[in-house]
């Protein structure tokens, strides 16, 4: 078999150069140029009027009538708050890549995802981190079923497809992308080149076949997917798996779905028995302090399509510094230091000179706006040192001319609210309920200043 013709392509330009050089000379970017293996020449005049593309006269072009679907189009996980960020389950020959820190229990979510899979799926664990005998301890650790758990430690993407032909598993996991190499690079594993060419061929086996494939990944210290951008790109699902440290809780992410809605939330607690579903997350991001203190307002964000109460806590503090510092932990800070303008201008209540720290309790990203209004009312129950009522909640946007906007699926929260004991809401008048929510008392503001008012 001919060795395959190796060639460098800028990844920021697409320049394409037969050796490798410090410098781009199109878009003069320096380190710039990855391996990759060059297409094969097309010989044919219809691979030509293709683009040259070797294989274009292969495919054939289908009608959308022609297509059959499976019967079951999704299969479960047996766990619920991964099926739930998957978009209601597993589907066939999707390709799902999951990122997180080192020891956030990536391994230990797919091969408890393997093992209740093994009994009606032929399934895969493919390692190239782990010996056999580490992940058999691992397992039996768990108190995993073994019996039908097929293993394979192999980092060579070659041998690996060939022993999955003969295989044949539904579902395979690679664990890890960074281990994994082909021998048509010559570069090390881990690289650009060598993650791209081995993902776009672990890609193309699993649609070929109908294979559901999860690819761990790991991630930079800036918390970003190690690797090239394109690898996100190339893939069905993007998860990422986060939380503390020093924090038993664990929050599986999607950012990218393309059988399901992003920015879903899945809660796990990390247990002797491996990952354990999360049922009522709110339950957890909420403190109940034995008595009212200043500073900590609940609110209802909205993650996916789960309403969840969260508490968002803040301390305001006289600054001895020339600028004031803004610490945001779970929120965006620029969004921080703005709300604060707006507390300001509207509502004539001033912090230029006050340090301002702000945490969302659990570990949770805020991202949507709804979390305005508690925020400025955490500021300033701290800075006057005001307790708010325990059995409070609050959510909406704050514009920039002090007016308090409506957020979606309003009446979803308040009843998220009344489930767990609340008595009262403040929130944007264009939220009000259509019909009172028992137990709750809801009150609609349309400025930031009524809301203050209610505090009082």
């Amino acid at each position: 078999m001919a060795k395959p013709r190796l060639q460098y392509q800028c990844r920021e330009c697409g320049a394409v150069f037969p050796k490798w050089s410090g410098q781009c000379s199109e878009c003069g970017e320096w380190n710039s140029l990855d391996e990759a293996v060059a297409s094969k020449p097309a010989n044919s005049p219809a691979a030509a009027r293709h683009g040259g593309y070797a294989g274009a006269n292969v495919a054939a072009i289908t009608s959308a009538s022609d297509v059959t679907l499976r019967e079951e189009p999704r299969t479960t996980t047996h766990l619920s708050e991964l099926d739930r960020v998957l978009g209601g389950g597993l589907v066939y020959g999707s390709v799902t890549l999951l990122g997180g820190d080192p020891g956030i229990g990536k391994s230990t979510l797919l091969l408890q995802c393997l093992a209740n899979l093994s009994a009606a799926n032929r399934t895969l664990y493919v390692t190239g981190e782990e010996s056999l005998q580490q992940v058999i301890l691992r397992a039996r650790r768990l108190g995993l079923p073994e019996k039908d758990l097929r293993l394979l430690t192999e980092t060579g993407v070659e041998k690996i497809l060939a022993l999955a032909e003969s295989e044949k598993p539904q579902v395979m996991v690679i664990d890890s992308i960074q281990t994994i190499y082909t021998d048509t690079l010559q570069s090390a594993p881990g690289s650009v080149s060598q993650v791209r060419e081995s993902t776009a061929r672990l890609v193309r086996y699993a649609k070929q076949t109908g294979t559901a494939l999860f690819v761990v990944g790991h991630v930079t210290k800036e918390g970003a997917l190690a690797g090239p951008r394109v690898l996100e790109h190339m893939v069905d699902t993007v998860l990422y798996f986060e939380g503390d440290p020093s924090s038993r809780f664990r929050v599986i992410r999607a950012v990218k779905n393309r059988f399901g809605a992003v920015n879903e939330l899945g809660v796990f607690a990390m247990g002797e028995r491996g990952l354990q579903v999360v049922n009522n997350p709110s339950a957890i991001f909420l403190s109940r302090h034995p008595e009212p203190v200043s500073g900590s307002v609940i609110m209802v964000t909205r993650e996916g399509t789960r309403p969840i109460l969260v508490e968002a806590q803040a301390l305001v503090d006289e600054s001895h510094l020339g600028n004031p510092r803004r610490v945001t932990l779970g929120l965006e800070q620029n969004r921080l230091s703005m709300l604060l303008a707006v507390l300001h201008r509207h509502a004539g209540i001033g912090m230029f000179d006050q340090d301002v720290y702000l945490n969302i309790v659990g570990g949770v990203r805020i991202s949507e706006t709804a979390a305005d209004l508690p925020v400025l009312m955490a500021a300033l129950s701290s800075f006057r040192d005001r307790p708010v009522d325990q059995h409070l909640i609050a959510f909406g946007e704050v514009g920039l001319a002090g007016e308090v906007r409506p957020v979606s699926n309003g009446e979803e929260r308040l009843q998220e609210a009344a489930k767990h004991g609340f008595t009262r809401a403040i929130v944007p008048k264009a939220n009000m309920p259509r019909k009172p929510v028992k137990g709750l008392q809801v009150n609609g503001v349309d400025r930031l200043a009524e809301a203050i008012d209610l505090l009082d």
